[in-house]
């Protein structure tokens, strides 16, 4: 087997051009399989992202009922007990409590229904960078008395600026009447519209205040550190809390974001699938050119004694080369490129931004550097280009020898 190998690895070389335009055709199957596939998932990434910081965690605690009647009249209240809880899960990196509900909001000639959400600001802004965004003023602090933050979208609708005073009128817990006069301590810009255009943020004592409900909080956000373990969390949660919590992860809470991903994923992989028959037909033109310009060497070695099955073997171990040599390149020339896009996202504009940010869902494609797109894509490259190395052996076992080497 030693000599196979050698010999095998020597052929290559023999006739470079030859063997570098064959393994170009494998390079470049594997840098287009493997670049859709990282922008598809780093896309799905980027949705997931947006879900679980800015709306529900990985998984999110609450009042049993409270998901399918958001009231604040389904709130409770939050203690150090509940607290003690989440720190005693290692998985659990951040519990992020907050008070949503929803209000009208007045400037005086214009009004807007906005949502309110009471936040604690250093674990708001641990969760999703909110303090980053900031475009205007200062970020809040959890002892600030009535000041809030608001998108540029709606500063701009309300015709509002910083330092301004925004009117709140809604209704707080058990009915009572939700109103307060805040200054404008910070203006945000975030690229997702909902968020942007009608939400309000305060420290969580003052919406409390806001909304006659002192110590309660609608729900509480956890981020994990490994979320591939989020079902044994959330189990873990269930048994440790009493049954009138209510414990949910991300994917029962998005129903809707997680079936626009599904649908999507098959879309893409059926283009994916017209690309690697496109690139299958390129490798496999390649591999016919090759044997054909090698039928009198082929001709040649039969004649002088070599058994034809020794030769489809050496035939063989050159197509495995070529197509590991192949693959390995083209994953080392596309990996500084997915590197880039993975820490300089693809900015999306016009209609495919409106589109993103409609779902409520930040206008950026990153690229996914997970190792499995690069281990499958390496493989299913590696097994069409041993399909397409069928055709040689088939030629070697069926050709005459002395018709061959008459032409």
């Amino acid at each position: 087997m030693k000599q196979f190998v050698k010999l095998a690895w020597r052929n290559l070389w023999r006739n470079r051009r030859r063997t570098l335009i064959t393994l170009a055709s494998v390079m470049m199957a594997v840098v287009l399989a493997i670049a859709i596939r990282s922008l598809q998932k780093g896309a799905y990434g980027n949705m997931i992202s947006n879900a679980v910081r800015f709306s529900t965690g990985y998984i999110q605690v609450h009042q049993k009922g409270y998901w399918d009647d958001q009231s604040i009249n389904n709130s409770f209240i939050y203690d150090s007990a509940l607290d003690n809880v989440f720190k005693q899960e290692k998985n659990i990196t951040l519990a992020v409590p907050r008070l949503e509900s929803f209000a009208l909001a007045s400037s005086g000639p214009h009004t807007k229904g906005v949502g309110v959400m009471g936040i604690d600001a250093g674990k708001e802004d641990q969760m999703n960078g909110l303090a980053g965004k900031i475009v205007e003023g200062s970020f809040l602090q959890n002892n600030d008395q009535q000041g809030i933050l608001i998108g540029d979208g709606l500063a701009k609708y309300l015709e509002l600026h910083l330092g301004d005073t925004l009117v709140l009128l809604g209704q707080g817990y058990h009915g009572s009447t939700a109103a307060g006069q805040f200054q404008i301590q910070g203006i945000f810009h975030y690229p997702i519209g909902p968020i942007n255009n009608s939400m309000v943020f305060m420290s969580l004592p003052d919406a409390q205040i806001l909304f006659g409900a002192p110590g309660h909080i609608t729900s509480i956000s956890l981020m994990l550190e490994q979320p591939g373990k989020m079902a044994s969390t959330q189990r873990w949660l269930e048994n440790k809390l009493d049954s009138t919590y209510e414990v949910m992860e991300w994917p029962v809470m998005n129903k809707t974001l997680v079936q626009e991903i599904q649908g999507d994923n098959a879309g893409g992989i059926i283009m994916l699938g017209i690309l690697y028959v496109v690139v299958a037909f390129g490798v496999l033109g390649t591999i016919l050119m090759m044997t054909i310009e090698r039928k009198k060497e082929f001709a040649t070695m039969i004649a002088v004694g070599m058994r034809r099955f020794k030769l489809a073997i050496v035939v063989m171990l050159e197509t495995l080369f070529i197509s590991l040599i192949g693959i390995l390149c083209g994953s080392l020339f596309i990996l500084p490129v997915l590197l880039y896009f993975h820490r300089h996202p693809i900015e999306l504009t016009g209609a495919a931004a409106e589109a993103y940010q409609q779902f409520g869902i930040e206008p950026l494609m990153p690229s996914s550097l997970d190792p499995s797109i690069f281990i499958f894509q390496g493989i299913t490259v590696l097994g069409m280009a041993i399909l397409a190395a069928v055709y040689p052996l088939w030629y070697i076992n069926r050709f005459a020898v002395a018709e061959t080497l008459k032409q």
